[in-house]
């Protein structure tokens, strides 16, 4: 019963929200943050030292994203050479970004469980999936709407 009524309260939240927009974003965190609380079971005591750690690892993932995942605005203009420069970087974004988990799940050791931190892995899986299936939903009625004034 209480996962239906997360999958609900995910859903209404969804319905409206526009990733792009900073207000949804937050909306979106929240519900997140939410979600793993809940299904984690974090009392306050744990939650207090649990979410500063999950914080700070999620922003320095978006900061590795970033920099993997900037735009190169013509491939076919670079040079070898920076195309070698561009390899070299990616490498080493993949190194940095294990190292980052490695202390994060270390962090994550001294609070929770083993179990606690494979069953976190799965929940982000299960949120992001809800998260993508209510997206294409919502494009899809989008879709359905626009076509039905045209």
């Amino acid at each position: 019963m209480k996962k239906i009524v997360i999958l609900l309260v995910l859903i209404l939240g969804f319905s409206a929200a526009h990733a792009q927009d900073d207000k949804e974003r937050e909306r979106i965190k929240s519900l997140k943050t939410a979600f793993i609380t809940q299904e984690l079971n974090l009392d306050n005591k744990v939650a207090q030292k649990f979410w500063p750690i999950y914080d700070k690892y999620e922003q320095k993932r978006r900061e590795l994203y970033r920099r993997e995942h900037r735009d190169i605005n013509d491939v076919e203009c670079i040079s070898e050479s920076k195309a070698d420069d561009l390899l070299k970087e990616f490498v080493e974004i993949e190194k940095e970004d294990y190292e980052l988990k490695k202390q994060y799940f270390a962090d994550l050791k001294s609070i929770l469980s083993s179990k606690d931190i494979i069953k976190l892995h799965q929940l982000e899986e299960d949120f992001h999936r809800k998260l993508i299936r209510e997206y294409r939903a919502r494009q899809h009625k989008e879709r359905e709407k626009n076509n039905e004034e045209k």
